[in-house]
């Protein structure tokens, strides 16, 4: 079977660990050679060293999406490498737990700046490489939370609503240089940010079961489903694809709450 990607030259956000690990990983499986950020050095370093397998195939670069200097630094360092950039996933992210009233602006920004500024940054500094060559794709990591949420999560919906909003308008902005941008809105998964909300919970284990309850599927996605279709999307051969919002959540949001 034909590798989608081969030979693609892919910047994967937020790689680390958890779902964006697990899209680095598919990419790489796929063919394509794989730059991911972090801010985290000692796990970005780890997982460059487990998924590059010594080949190059995967490099890590520590850079912080919400600073435009780092961002640009190190989509610069990424295209002067490979000569071009043909894949940018945009994944980093952070959950949100706040009361409204109680929320202070900073705390505010701080989480649009990871879950909103830095994508669109991401995107600014890709783009150029990506019109030059005439085609790219552009993959936004939002959320279910983006057209359903649940109290206790304020402001993650807001954040997510308005990252599949970026990904509408930027995939009518681009489509004239043949660059498609879509949305991936992974519902409940396997990661250690969805394991922390758990721990959170007065009862974890019943906390656990009401969800699993309320799945069609009866059970969460796995970080590896949701970087399948990432995978798709990115390739050519979802083609015809582009400001679409795709969601990956075990038939959640198809569902009526009872």
């Amino acid at each position: 079977m034909a590798e989608r990607l081969a030979d693609k030259i892919a910047v994967v956000t937020g790689g680390a660990q958890g779902i964006g690990r697990a899209i680095v990983e598919k990419l790489a499986q796929e063919g394509a050679r794989v730059s991911f950020l972090d801010r985290d050095q000692a796990a970005g370093a780890a997982t460059a060293r487990e998924l590059g397998g010594g080949a190059g195939s995967v490099t890590f670069t520590r850079a912080d999406v919400t600073r435009e200097d780092e961002v640009a630094a190190a989509l610069a360092q990424v295209v002067r490498r490979h000569g071009g950039l043909d894949v940018l996933v945009n994944n980093a992210g952070v959950n949100a737990y706040f009361d409204a009233a109680e929320m202070t602006e900073a705390e505010w920004d701080a989480v649009f700046a990871v879950d909103l500024k830095g994508a669109w940054l991401c995107c600014k500094h890709a783009l150029p490489a990506m019109k030059r060559a005439g085609a790219g794709s552009i993959v936004n990591i939002a959320s279910i939370h983006a057209t359903l949420t649940m109290a206790g999560m304020f402001p993650y919906a807001a954040a997510k609503a308005g990252l599949v909003g970026l990904t509408r308008s930027l995939a009518l902005e681009a489509a004239p240089a043949h660059i498609r941008v879509n949305a991936v809105l992974p519902g409940w998964t396997r990661t250690r940010l969805v394991e922390e909300w758990f721990r959170m919970q007065p009862d974890p284990a019943e906390a656990e079961r009401r969800v699993l309850a309320v799945h069609p599927l009866g059970r969460l996605s796995t970080p590896m489903e949701v970087a399948n279709l990432v995978a798709f999307v990115a390739s050519d051969e979802a083609s015809a694809i582009t400001g679409a919002a795709l969601a990956v959540d075990g038939g959640l949001s198809a569902r009526f709450a009872t």
